[in-house]
C-alpha cells in the first residue's frame, strides 16, 4: 500500500468479512504453527536465471504471444470492495446478478463517479484509475427487467408460474439494490513495469490480475460464458456435436503475461463442453439414447437437468431446474388462487398443471403422461410441463463423458498449427480489445502478430537395447521390432483369464509368445488352458465377478500364479478394471484444454485391487481388438517386461555415465522424485485425493522407479503425507528414501531432483517452503548429519503457449526449448517440447526451476529433462513431460480406484487409508 501522499490517517479499516465467511488458518492442512521460542526460517524465493542456454540447433519460431505497450504514468489501481445488498439488506448471494447491478450504476452514476472507468470481477473486487469521490461510497440501483424466477405473490402452495392477473400485467420483475463500494488499497501501475524488470511484488502481481480482470469484463458484456480466463461465445460454427446431448464448444484463452521481452497478451484456443441448447425433451433423449418419451429414465433425468437453466416457451422467463414433479402433469395439483366473478372475492382451487395451461393458458400438450419441471424450491415448488421448457445457451456440462464422446471431442476439437495460427488471429480481432474503455484507459496498445522467437532443438539422446545395440531415436521415436530388451524378465506359472473379450485368445497366447522370444523375454507356455469368465456371471456385480474368476484360478492345480494376462471384456464393461480411460484421458489432456485430475476417478477397481492388494500377483489387463498386429503385442509386452522387472531400453549414458548429459547425476548418489496429487472428477468434492511419489532406484540408473501413493484431504493440491513423523516416520518421503538406499548398494543420495507436476504459479511458494521443508525434515529423521543437495521443478502442462514453425506448417520438432523472449523476466524457466505432436498442434511443457542447490546451467538441465522424456518404459516415442511426472500420474490413477468412494459418509472428516500393496509387488513398476 503507498502511504506517499498522505498519512495513515486517510486510510479506512478494512471492509467487514461478510456474516458467513469464517477466518481461516493460511495453510492450515500442511504447515503447523511455529513454537515460540524456534524463529522462522527465511522464506526461499524461485530461484533467478542462471544464464540462458547454448546447446542446440537453433530454430525461428513463432509464439501466440502478442507484444503489449503500456503508457507510462504515475497512476494507480485504486481497488474497491463490493458489498451488494437488497433493499431489505440481505446479501446478494445469486451469481452473475452483480455485473448487471454495476453496469447500471456506472450508467446512472457516472458523474458521481467522477467518470471513471472501472473493471468489476463480478464478485468483491472493482478496480478504477483514480480515485472515486469518497472513501466510502454508496449507491442505490433500480434494475427494471429482473426477469421473475419465482411465484407471484397473490398465489399460496404450489404454482406453475403465477396467476393469470399478475402475469398479464406485470412480466418483469423491479429490483432495489444497495451497492457500498469501500477503497481497499492503491496499487501503482508502475509495478507493472517492475514486474518486466524481474522485480516481482505482491503490487505487480495484483497489477497483471487487474489487467486480466478487464479482459474478463469485455468478454462479460459479449454475452460469453466465462471460465477463469477463457472466454465462450454462443455461436453455432464453435459447436461440434458429441452425441448425447452434449456439445464441445471451442472459445479462447486470453491473459496478459510478464516476460522477457516486455508485457505480452497469451491467446490461444479453449474447449469445453456444454448442455445442447434447446427443447428438454430433445436433450434427454439425446442424453440417454432412445427415441421416444415414454422410454426415458426420469430418475436419470433428474439428475441430469438439476441446476440446469431453462426458459419457458409460453412466457420467455429463464429459470433454474429444481427436480422433477413426483406426478404426470395431468394428475400433479397445485392450489390457484383467483378472483369469483361476480363480488370479487379470491377464491383458491385446485387444478392440475395440464389443466391450468390447457384451460387457462390456451396451450395445448402433448405430453401430459410425463412429469414436469419444478423450477421453484423444495417447500414452494413452481411446475412447468417438460414440453414448454428450452434448456438455454452456454451451460457447461460437468459430467463424465462416455468413451465415444471423448474420441469425437479429440477428433473435432484439434487444429494443426497453421489452422491455429488462424483462429488465434481471427480471434484477437474479434475481440476488438482496443476499444475498450478500461483499456484505453490504462493506455494499453496490442500488437497484431505473433511474437518472433528463436528456439533451439536439441539432438535426441543415444538410447540401449539388448545385446549392446545403440541408436539414436528419429523424430521423437524408435522401433524395437527384431531388438532384444536390454534387461528381460522370465514369465513363468502364469495363466490367461478371459472376461468375455471376443477374440483369438489361443492364437493371440501363440502370437505373444513368438514376439517374446524374439524380445529376448523368456515365457512359457499357460500353466493350465484359458480360464473363460461363466456366461451366467457376466451381467453380475464386478466384484462378484472377480471373486468368482479367483475360485475358478485357484481350483486350476497348482493354483497361485504369478502371472495373469487379463482379457476385458468390451470397453463399456470394463469396470472390472476401473481405470481403463487412462489413455483416451491422455489424448485428450495433449490436444484440449482439460484437467487430467478430473478425469481419473470412474468405478474402483476390483481385479487390480485383488491381483496387487490382496494376492499379489502382476497381472497386465488388454481389451484386445479382434486382429491383433504385432506391433500391439510389442507394446503389451514392454509394460508385461517393466512390470516384471525388467527395462526395456536405457538411456546410453545411464550404464556409462558420459561427462555430458548425466555428469551432474551420475558423479553422486541421486535420488529423482515425481510428485502428483490426483483429484476427483466433478460431482465427487467428498471424494478423497491421492498423492503419489515415484522415486528413481538402482543408481546411477534414471529409468527404474518405484511408487509411493497415499490418500489425503480432497481437493487439497498441497501434498500433507510428504512427513507423518509419529512415532516413526510414516510418510512418503521415507519410503522412497529406503528404497533408493537399499536397491544402489546402500548408498545415500547425496542429492535429490525433484519434479513436482500439478501446481500453479500461485502455489511455488508453497512447494519449496512447505512440501521441500518436509522431505528435508523426513531426511533429517533418517539421519541428522545427513544434508543432501536440492533441486526442485516444477512442469506445467496446462498452460497456453503454442509454438509455431516461421517456415513450415507442421508442428515444431521434438527437442524445441525455448528460455527466451516468452519466458519469466527473471526466474530460471523453459519449455521443453520433447515429444513429436502427430495430432493437433504439440503443447510444450513450462518447467520451473524453484530451487537449485545442486548447481545446474541451462544447458545441463535442460539436456537432462529432454533426456527424461526419452527413459518412458511403457513407449517407444519421447513424451510430452519427464517420466517421473508420467509415472506419478499413472500410480495415482490406478490405486486411488482402490478406495470405494460410495462407502464413504458425505462430509466425514477422517479420510480413508489406501490398502498396502502386497509385499511382492510392493518395489515393482506395476503401474507401468
Amino acid at each position: 500500500m503507498d502511504l506517499s501522499d498522505g498519512g495513515p490517517e486517510e486510510l479506512p479499516p478494512p471492509p467487514p468479512l461478510p456474516p458467513d465467511v469464517v477466518p481461516i488458518r493460511a495453510e492450515e492442512d500442511v504447515a503447523e504453527e511455529l513454537p515460540r521460542n524456534k524463529p522462522a526460517k527465511p522464506k526461499r524465493l524461485p530461484k533467478a536465471r542462471p544464464g540462458l542456454g547454448k546447446r542446440g540447433q537453433t530454430i525461428q519460431l513463432l509464439a501466440n504471444h502478442y507484444k503489449v505497450s503500456m503508457r507510462s504514468s504515475e497512476d494507480f489501481f485504486h481497488h474497491y470492495h463490493v458489498n451488494l445488498k437488497y433493499e431489505d439488506d440481505q446479501p446478494v448471494v445469486r451469481k452473475g446478478i452483480g455485473r448487471k447491478v454495476l453496469d447500471k450504476l456506472q450508467h446512472m452514476y457516472r458523474s458521481e463517479l467522477a467518470n471513471n472507468e472501472f473493471a468489476y470481477d463480478g464478485e468483491k473486487s472493482l478496480f478504477t484509475i483514480g480515485a472515486l469521490p469518497q472513501v466510502h461510497n454508496e449507491f442505490t440501483v433500480v434494475l427494471e427487467d429482473i426477469r421473475s424466477g419465482k411465484c407471484s405473490g397473490g398465489n399460496s402452495g404450489s404454482s406453475p408460474g403465477g396467476s393469470d392477473t399478475k402475469r398479464v400485467k406485470r412480466p418483469y420483475k423491479t429490483k432495489i439494490f444497495k451497492v457500498e463500494l469501500c477503497f481497499v488499497a492503491k496499487i501503482p501501475t508502475a509495478a507493472i513495469t517492475q514486474a518486466l524488470r524481474g522485480q516481482e511484488s505482491e503490487n505487480s502481481l495484483e497489477a497483471l490480475r487487474v489487467l486480466d480482470i478487464i479482459l474478463r469484463q469485455h468478454s462479460a458484456k459479449q454475452g460469453c460464458l466465462l471460465l477463469h480466463q477463457s472466454f465462450f461465445h454462443n455461436n453455432p460454427r464453435n459447436f461440434v456435436d458429441l452425441k448425447g446431448g452434449v456439445v464441445g464448444c471451442r472459445g479462447f484463452h486470453s491473459s496478459f503475461r510478464g516476460t522477457q521481452s516486455g508485457l505480452s497478451l497469451n491467446i490461444d484456443v479453449s474447449t469445453t463442453m456444454l448442455v445442447k441448447p434447446g427443447p428438454v425433451i430433445d436433450f434427454l433423449l439425446a442424453n440417454q439414447m432412445v427415441d421416444h418419451p415414454n422410454r426415458i429414465d426420469w430418475s436419470k433425468a433428474k439428475r441430469a437437468l438439476k441446476n440446469l437453466r431453462i426458459k419457458t416457451t409460453h412466457a420467455n422467463s429463464e429459470f433454474k431446474i429444481f427436480g422433477l414433479s413426483e406426478k404426470k402433469c395431468n394428475e400433479q395439483t397445485f392450489l390457484l388462487r383467483r378472483k369469483d366473478g361476480d363480488n370479487g372475492d379470491i377464491n383458491t382451487v385446485e387444478i392440475t398443471v395440464h389443466e391450468y395451461f390447457v384451460h387457462n393458458r390456451g396451450i395445448e400438450l402433448r405430453y401430459s403422461y410425463l412429469p414436469c419441471i419444478n423450477a421453484g424450491r423444495r417447500n414452494r415448488p413452481t411446475y412447468f410441463p417438460v414440453e414448454l421448457c428450452e434448456l438455454v445457451p452456454l451451460q457447461r456440462y460437468t459430467k463424465d463423458l462416455s468413451t465415444l464422446q471423448r474420441s469425437s471431442l479429440v477428433e473435432k476439437s484439434r487444429q494443426m498449427p497453421h489452422e491455429r495460427m488462424s483462429i488465434l488471429n481471427n480471434a484477437l480481432k474479434r475481440t476488438n480489445y482496443d476499444s475498450d474503455p478500461m483499456v484505453k484507459a490504462c493506455g494499453i496498445s496490442i500488437a497484431r502478430h505473433f511474437t518472433q522467437i528463436e528456439g533451439r532443438v536439441l539432438p535426441a539422446p543415444k538410447l540401449k537395447a539388448g545385446n549392446g545395440e545403440e541408436f539414436f531415436p528419429r523424430n521423437g521415436r524408435w522401433n524395437l521390432s527384431k531388438k532384444k530388451l536390454i534387461r528381460t524378465c522370465s514369465v513363468n506359472k502364469w495363466a490367461v483369464v478371459n472376461f468375455s473379450a471376443e477374440c483369438d485368445v489361443h492364437g493371440l497366447v501363440r502370437d505373444l509368445k513368438r514376439i517374446a522370444t524374439e524380445m529376448g523375454i523368456k515365457i512359457e507356455y499357460p500353466y493350465c488352458d484359458v480360464i473363460e469368465e461363466s456366461p451366467s456371471a457376466r451381467r453380475a456385480p464386478a466384484s462378484r465377478r472377480v471373486d468368482e474368476m479367483f475360485a475358478k484360478i485357484n481350483s486350476n492345480p497348482p493354483g497361485d500364479p504369478k502371472f495373469l494376462l487379463s482379457l476385458l471384456p468390451v470397453r463399456k464393461n470394463c469396470e472390472i478394471y476401473g481405470w481403463f480411460m487412462f489413455s483416451v484421458v491422455v489424448i485428450c489432456y495433449l490436444i484440449i484444454c482439460c484437467r487430467i485430475n478430473n478425469l481419473y476417478f470412474l468405478q474402483p477397481g476390483p481385479w487390480k485391487r485383488k491381483c496387487l492388494v490382496e494376492c499379489g500377483i502382476f497381472t497386465q489387463c488388454l481389451a484386445p481388438p479382434r486382429k491383433v498386429n504385432d506391433q500391439y503385442l510389442i507394446n503389451v509386452l514392454l509394460k508385461i517386461n517393466a512390470k516384471l522387472g525388467g527395462l526395456n531400453t536405457l538411456l546410453q549414458c545411464e550404464l556409462s555415465p558420459a561427462p555430458a548429459v548425466l555428469s551432474i547425476v551420475g558423479k553422486l548418489p541421486t535420488i529423482i522424485l515425481g510428485m502428483y496429487v490426483s483429484h476427483g472428477q466433478p460431482g465427487q468434492s467428498d471424494r478423497p485425493s491421492t498423492a503419489a511419489v515415484v522415486n528413481s532406484r538402482e543408481w546411477p540408473l534414471i529409468s527404474k522407479y518405484r511408487a509411493t501413493v497415499h490418500t489425503q484431504s480432497p481437493k487439497l493440491e498441497m501434498m500433507s503425507s510428504l512427513f507423518k513423523p509419529w512415532g516413526k516416520d510414516d510418510g512418503l518421503i521415507r519410503e522412497s528414501l529406503i528404497d533408493f538406499y537399499t536397491s544402489s548398494g546402500n548408498r545415500k543420495p547425496e542429492q535429490i531432483i525433484i519434479f513436482r507436476d500439478g501446481v500453479s504459479e500461485s502455489q511455488f511458494t508453497q512447494v519449496i517452503n512447505i512440501e521441500l521443508e518436509q522431505i528435508i525434515e523426513a531426511c533429517k529423521f533418517l539421519d541428522e548429519t545427513w544434508e543432501p543437495k536440492f533441486t526442485v521443478i516444477v512442469a506445467q502442462k496446462n498452460h497456453h503457449t503454442r509454438f509455431f514453425q516461421t517456415e513450415s506448417p507442421n508442428n515444431v520438432p521434438p527437442g524445441t526449448v525455448v528460455d527466451k523472449e516468452v519466458c519469466h523476466p527473471k526466474n530460471f524457466d523453459f519449455y521443453m517440447c520433447a515429444h513429436a505432436g502427430m495430432i493437433g498442434t504439440s503443447r510444450p511443457t513450462h518447467y520451473h526451476v524453484l530451487h537449485d542447490e545442486i548447481g545446474f546451467t541451462a544447458d545441463e538441465l535442460q539436456e537432462f529433462v529432454h533426456s527424461l522424456s526419452y527413459v518412458y518404459q511403457r513407449s517407444t516415442t519421447a513424451i510430452l513431460v519427464v517420466a517421473p511426472i508420467m509415472y506419478a500420474h499413472l500410480a495415482a490413477a490406478q490405486v486411488g480406484t482402490f478406495v470405494k468412494f460410495e462407502d464413504m459418509s458425505a462430509g466425514s472428516i477422517p479420510v480413508p487409508e489406501l490398502p498396502r500393496l502386497h509385499e511382492n509387488v510392493r518395489s515393482s513398476m506395476f503401474f507401468c
